[in-house]
């Protein structure tokens, strides 16, 4: 209780109605800024039950969360790494194994935060990440830790599924996702540090086309290509 009464007395004056508080500042003219964690596919309504959280994390949903229900969110930053990971269960159609994963897992420090547990790890795939592109309504995206692919001679990027011998490119109903199987296009790596570059011209031509392929596929502008873990490691177009 003593714990409680001494650091919860800091928080007091920060408790109000959230919701009021908010229709304040949209009445004063303010911005309001969400952050989300987690991504599409582990949604409760649109993942891949029921390898999901409990809730709605896609961003329509910030302003039911936040108690202002009427609100319209304008602008949705999409966040998407270079290649993929998981943590947790559920089908993972671009999962590596052996050698390979440990290669990008060791790269890329794909390790848990608070467990060190190894995240699974895999190529990019489109397939999922233009349909969490969609389910986000994301205007622009943050595209994170090329450099980790600065080791690789040859890129492999997931462009579409095989599902019961049919390719598709549209993320199909999570029943069949067990059955999902990727189909690959293989991009040429750049195999140089690209940490110290700030301009997206400034990086190789192969960095530049893997960066582009990308935006191409998901239709939806990569407006952010971070090269490094450091805040001032990240390339704005």
């Amino acid at each position: 209780m003593a714990w409680a009464g001494l650091y919860g007395a800091n928080l007091t004056p920060f408790i109000c109605d959230t919701g009021a508080f908010l229709r304040q500042a949209e009445a004063q003219g303010k911005s309001i800024l969400f952050e989300a964690q987690l991504g599409a596919l582990r949604d409760l309504d649109f993942g891949i039950w029921p390898y999901t959280s409990s809730s709605n994390n896609i961003a329509a949903y910030a302003p039911v969360g936040a108690g202002i229900p009427g609100s319209r969110v304008d602008r949705v930053l999409g966040i998407a790494k270079a290649y993929s990971t998981c943590v947790g269960e559920g089908p993972f159609a671009c999962e590596w194994f052996g050698e390979e994963a440990e290669k990008l897992r060791e790269a890329g420090g794909e390790y848990g935060a608070s467990t060190g547990r190894p995240r699974r790890v895999g190529p990019l795939d489109l397939v999922a990440t233009r349909y969490g592109v969609i389910m986000q309504g994301a205007t622009e995206l943050a595209f994170t830790k090329l450099d980790i692919l600065s080791y690789m001679k040859e890129i492999p990027v997931c462009t579409h599924y095989e599902i019961d011998g049919v390719k598709t490119a549209d993320f199909p109903f999570p029943a069949l996702l067990e059955k999902a199987r990727p189909v690959y296009t293989v991009l040429p790596g750049w195999q140089c540090d690209i940490s110290g570059v700030r301009r997206f011209e400034d990086l190789p031509a192969a960095a530049q086309d893997y960066v582009l392929f990308a935006e191409k596929a998901l239709g939806c502008p990569i407006k952010y290509v971070s090269v490094g873990a450091a805040r001032d490691e990240i390339i704005e177009r």
